[in-house]
């Protein structure tokens, strides 16, 4: 892995390979590259899972298997940038498939607890239009949504 950028570590409490697994399985650009696991005497018992690093949509991780003490919360999410409806429609299944929590906005929670922003490459455009009229009807139609509709918001946005 390389170590120039940054490296988003997730800490799961015995779910990092299986996370691991599910992110490269729904990413294009994806892959593990390294499993390591717990020695001797280590936090966990040996041969235990304990790192899993891998890219997820040309993204690098490490999946940690840290324990109970920590869970992860809305304050860290990870935004999907879709060209389409269809990118929309397959990362929102996908990532609430098996558990996850759809919510507002285009946010949702996946099985592992992790927040994610499914949202259209288009919207900030939407969202800072010069006229405070469109900016507005495109806020108020994205703050009504789940998952985000392409469609609705720029019909909000044109004032149909």
């Amino acid at each position: 892995m390389s170590r120039d950028g940054f490296t988003t570590c997730l800490w799961f409490d015995g779910q990092a390979e299986e996370a691991a697994e599910f992110y490269v399985s729904v990413f294009r650009n994806s892959g593990i590259k390294e499993v390591t696991r717990y020695p001797e005497g280590g936090m966990a018992p040996a041969g235990t899972v304990m790192t899993v690093e891998f890219t997820a949509n040309g993204h690098e991780f490490v999946a940690l298997n840290g324990g109970p003490q920590f869970t992860f919360n809305e304050a860290i999410s990870l935004q999907v940038f879709c060209d389409d409806q269809d990118e929309i429609d397959h990362y929102w299944a996908r990532l609430v498939e098996g558990g996850g929590e759809p919510g507002p906005c285009g946010w949702l929670k996946d099985r592992f607890g992790v927040s994610w922003q499914v949202i259209p490459e288009r919207l900030s455009a939407l969202l800072s239009d010069p006229d405070p009229r469109k900016a507005t009807r495109t806020t108020q139609a994205m703050l009504s949504m789940g998952k985000l509709d392409i469609a609705a918001l720029e019909k909000a946005h044109a004032g149909d």
